[in-house]
């Protein structure tokens, strides 16, 4: 297991648009630390999920390396890269992303399935999550039945069923209220601090970057600014973040 929980060397996307190339990325050089809880900033189409979900193996680099947990990507095969997401890697969607036929509980399980987990300690696991995030006695609800705030904790939980290494959130109180957003980022902060969870969090919400140890500032697919939580100029003013 890695110190180093995600490490980027010269990172390039581009996106061919008719006759033209767009760079997204543009020559990232990031390295986060295990247990770190990184929030990255920056204006709209400035690449920060694009770089989640390069991180995420989700897409692929046009250029450069990516490592995560000390495993270089860029070597793996298609089979490979499945395993790696399914066993160290945690995505949580803006838009929660859960199956609507599946309970909260049978959500949660779904990663531990696809693992090859056991039927009861996959439960025991989805059981504990669910009571680890406030939702336990919601175990049984499908998402239709369940507030926005509630299918997010049940996304986080999911992102956790199979103990990651690394958990990415992409904008994950951008559909939230005010309340409901303060109570998951005060989830977020109390999975890093007690569990030592590393947390990857593309975000607007100026309060989930006061909440993380580490602001990543990103301007045209490069990064700007790179420091610890609660120095304004990395992040600039609530109403800079909300303009991205």
């Amino acid at each position: 297991m890695s110190a180093i929980a995600v490490q980027t060397q010269n990172l390039h996307k581009s996106y061919v648009m008719g006759a033209t190339a767009v760079g997204a990325l543009r020559g990232v050089d990031l390295t986060v630390h295990r247990g770190e809880f990184v929030a990255l900033m920056g204006p709209s189409g400035c690449g920060k999920t694009t770089l989640l979900n390069l991180i995420g193996a989700l897409d692929t680099p046009s250029r450069g390396t990516l490592s995560v947990d000390g495993v270089a990507l860029e070597n793996l095969s298609e089979d490979q890269l499945a395993d790696l997401r399914r066993e160290r890697i945690g995505v949580v969607f803006q838009f929660y992303n859960l199956l609507a036929t599946l309970s909260a509980r049978e959500n949660i399980e779904l990663p531990m399935q696809f693992k090859g987990t056991g039927r009861g300690e996959r439960r025991e696991r989805a059981l504990w999550l669910l009571e680890r995030v406030g939702l336990k006695d919601r175990a049984d609800h499908k998402p239709a039945e369940l507030s926005g705030g509630e299918q997010q904790r049940v996304s986080i939980a999911r992102a956790l069923a199979n103990q990651p290494a690394l958990v990415l959130l992409d904008e994950p109180t951008g559909d939230l209220d005010s309340v409901t957003g303060q109570e998951i980022m005060g989830l977020l902060q109390d999975l890093n601090r007690r569990e030592k969870v590393t947390l990857l969090v593309a975000t607007h919400d100026a309060l989930i970057a006061q909440a993380s140890s580490r602001i990543i500032g990103l301007r045209d697919g490069r990064i700007e600014s790179d420091s610890q939580a609660g120095r304004r100029e990395a992040c600039g003013t609530r109403g800079d973040a909300q303009a991205a």
